[in-house]
C-alpha cells in the first residue's frame, strides 16, 4: 500500500514516515499541497495523511481536491481539536481526523482501518456508459455482448473505468499493469491503449479513452 504524507513540519513528516515504513507501507513525502499535487501527476497512492495548517493551500482545500478529483482517501493530521474544525475536515471529504500530539499506535490503527474500509468499498463490478466489467470473472460486456479482452488490456481498461472521468497518470498505469520493476518504454503502454480504443470502437462502447497530454489518460462517457 502506498501512502503520501503531506506536512510542512519536517519532524512530524519524518516520524510518520519512519513508523509507516516499518509497517511495510511504501511512503512518499511532500512539504506542502503544491508539492503533493505535482507528485500525484505522476503517481497514485492508496491514502494521504495531510496536515491542516500549511502555507499556501491548507489541508482542508487539499483534502477536497484529493477526495473529489483523485479519489484518494485522506486522514487529516492537525493541532486543531475543536469540533467545528473536525466538522470542516469531514465535510472536505476526509476519512478520519487525528489531533496532535498523537500516539504512533493510534496513527497506525487508524491508517489500517481506513485502508481496510477502502478495500471493502472497491467495486467488483464496474459500470461506465454501456460498458460493464467484472474484476472477478475478467468479463467485459458491451451492449450486452460479452467480449474477451487480453489480460493487460483488461487491467488497463479496468483501472481507467474505476476512475471514470478522472485522470490516471501514465506512470501509475504502467506500474499497476506491469509492476514497479518494469523497465520497458512507454510505447508498450501506448500500443495497449490503442488496442483498447479499437475494441471499444468496434463494439460501439459509449465510453472513450482521452489522452491528457504530458500526464496520462482518462476514460470519458460519451454524450
Amino acid at each position: 500500500m502506498k501512502i503520501l504524507v503531506v506536512d510542512d513540519d519536517i519532524y512530524i513528516q519524518q516520524l510518520v514516515f519512519i513508523h509507516l515504513s516499518r509497517e511495510g507501507y511504501q511512503v512518499y513525502r511532500a512539504n506542502n499541497a503544491e508539492e503533493a499535487l505535482v507528485f500525484l501527476e505522476e503517481q497514485t497512492v492508496d491514502l494521504a495523511i495531510v496536515d491542516v495548517m500549511m502555507p499556501g493551500m491548507d489541508g482542508f482545500e487539499l483534502t477536497k481536491l484529493l477526495s473529489d478529483d483523485f479519489q484518494i482517501p485522506v486522514i487529516l493530521l492537525t493541532a486543531k481539536g475543536q469540533l467545528d474544525d473536525k466538522e470542516r475536515g469531514f465535510l472536505s471529504g476526509s476519512e478520519d481526523y487525528i489531533v496532535k500530539p498523537f500516539e504512533v499506535k493510534e496513527l497506525l490503527f487508524r491508517v489500517a482501518v481506513v485502508l481496510r474500509r477502502v478495500e471493502r468499498a472497491m467495486d467488483t463490478v464496474i459500470k461506465a456508459g454501456n460498458l460493464i466489467m467484472d474484476r472477478k470473472s475478467f468479463e467485459v460486456v458491451i451492449n450486452e455482448e460479452t467480449i474477451l479482452f487480453p489480460l493487460k488490456e483488461f487491467e488497463l481498461l479496468s483501472l481507467l473505468a474505476a476512475r471514470v472521468n478522472k485522470i490516471t497518470p501514465r506512470a501509475a498505469l504502467i506500474e499497476q499493469a506491469w509492476g514497479i520493476d518494469y523497465e520497458g518504454g512507454e510505447q508498450t503502454l501506448n500500443t495497449h491503449i490503442n488496442r483498447v480504443r479499437e475494441r471499444l470502437k468496434k463494439y460501439e462502447a459509449t465510453v472513450e479513452i482521452q489522452t491528457i497530454r504530458g500526464i496520462g489518460y482518462k476514460l470519458e462517457e460519451m454524450k
